[in-house]
């Protein structure tokens, strides 16, 4: 692979978020080669260092959000640090914030405000509701969202109340939409010289995910709600979770071809002919008893025997996996989505890299995520700030720096 500049080498980014959509976002921009400057407040930091797992004080949640960033931490409400932060934004290409509309106005960060001082600034703002609407100043998280989108009421068994995603879904999908544009906004920039407000919400976001259930809807004209059921989609069969003897499986066999071939594999060559099930139609429509040829098959086998005789036919599926053997997963490893760092408190660290690839260029991360404060003084030097003022906002707490910083990683 020819190694060449990242394709957002050059680029400054502030990170004034906290706990995921966010620092997932500008985390995902460090991959790509920006230089982000994470900001905290003394002496808490990102909520994100409060959220397990714990090592030494040091939080896994916090180190997989915020690697390759550097470490700023000052007092927002001592006129210095308010001074030194907005310098910094005068320098910056893009701000990322996640606090309830309103907040950073308050704080004279707003974009307006910076905006003024740096019109070719693109200011990303992640909120859970946006900026407008008459649900803008409601508080909410990526859970909140999910549940309010329609998508958490088809989830889990009939009857029974639906289960969390268990992955941070709406906040993730939020991060990756936000990469986008940004990274569009940054592309108009380049036209326009000037910068933008872009205004992405969690909710916005777990609405437009809605592949089927809102447009079965509208074109139903309001007939088909989808709801719950359980562990397949009776639009769209075979294409779910099956038990076998050992374990669970999910099997896609929903296309006309795909189920040709699995019906060849649990029934043999007379389910495969049986003209009942050769449309998508046809299948929903007896779908129980689909579903009970392959379930009766699965059952009686290991998964690793499913496995086996499905790849053999070209039947796309696979083991549910848990964790330990996602990290084990040979694909995974080809791909380098597992990255090793040596973290100054915790010594060697295995988290999850982002998902970009480029022909041309390699993005594992550089650097893990920054200790509180440990990038202070480099910072505020940078800024032209000099040596005895940076000394005395250091004394006076306006620039907060944990104690490890000192011991593991001077700056």
């Amino acid at each position: 692979m020819t190694t060449q500049s990242l394709p957002l080498a050059g680029l400054r980014v502030i990170d004034y978020s906290h706990f995921l959509a966010g620092p997932y976002l500008s985390r995902c921009l460090a991959g790509m080669g920006a230089e982000v400057i994470k900001v905290e407040r003394p002496k808490d930091g990102d909520a994100g260092r409060h959220h397990p797992y714990f090592i030494d004080g040091q939080s896994g949640y916090f180190l997989q959000q915020n690697m390759g960033k550097q470490g700023l931490c000052v007092n927002l409400k001592d006129p210095r640090g308010h001074k030194l932060m907005l310098e910094l934004a005068q320098t910056a290409d893009v701000f990322v914030e996640n606090y309830r509309p309103g907040a950073l106005e308050k704080l004279g960060l707003g974009y307006a405000a910076l905006a003024a001082l740096n019109p070719r600034l693109v200011y990303c703002s992640l909120s859970a509701y946006g900026h407008t609407g008459p649900d803008a100043s409601r508080p909410g998280f990526g859970v909140i969202a999910e549940a309010k989108s329609g998508a958490m009421a088809m989830l889990g068994v009939p009857g029974a109340p639906p289960p969390l995603f268990r992955m941070p879904i709406a906040d993730m999908y939020a991060g990756a939409h936000g990469v986008a544009a940004v990274c569009a906004a940054l592309v108009g920039r380049a036209t326009t010289g000037k910068g933008c407000h872009i205004d992405m919400a969690l909710y916005d976001c777990m609405v437009g995910m809605h592949d089927y259930a809102l447009q079965c809807y509208t074109m139903s004209g309001g007939k088909e709600v989808p709801v719950q059921t359980g562990h397949d989609l009776p639009q769209s069969t075979v294409y779910g979770v099956f038990a076998a003897k050992d374990g669970n499986m999910a099997i896609a066999a929903q296309v006309n071809d795909a189920w040709k071939r699995l019906a060849a594999v649990v029934g043999g060559d007379a389910l495969a002919a049986d003209a009942r099930f050769h449309g998508p139609e046809g299948r929903n429509a007896n779908r129980e008893e689909v579903l009970g040829y392959v379930s009766a098959w699965t059952t009686r086998h290991t998964v690793a025997e499913c496995v086996a005789a499905l790849d053999a036919a070209d039947v796309p599926n696979t083991a549910v996996q848990n964790i330990d053997a996602v990290l084990a997963d040979p694909q995974v490893l080809a791909r380098g989505m597992i990255v090793e760092q040596d973290h100054p408190v915790l010594g060697k660290v295995r988290l999850a890299n982002i998902p970009f690839r480029f022909s041309n260029c390699d993005v594992t991360p550089r650097s893990v995520a920054p200790l509180l404060g440990q990038h202070n003084r480099e910072i505020a030097a940078s800024l032209g700030f000099k040596a005895e003022e940076i000394d005395a906002m250091v004394k006076d707490g306006v620039l907060y720096a944990e104690a490890a910083v000192a011991h593991h990683a001077p700056g």
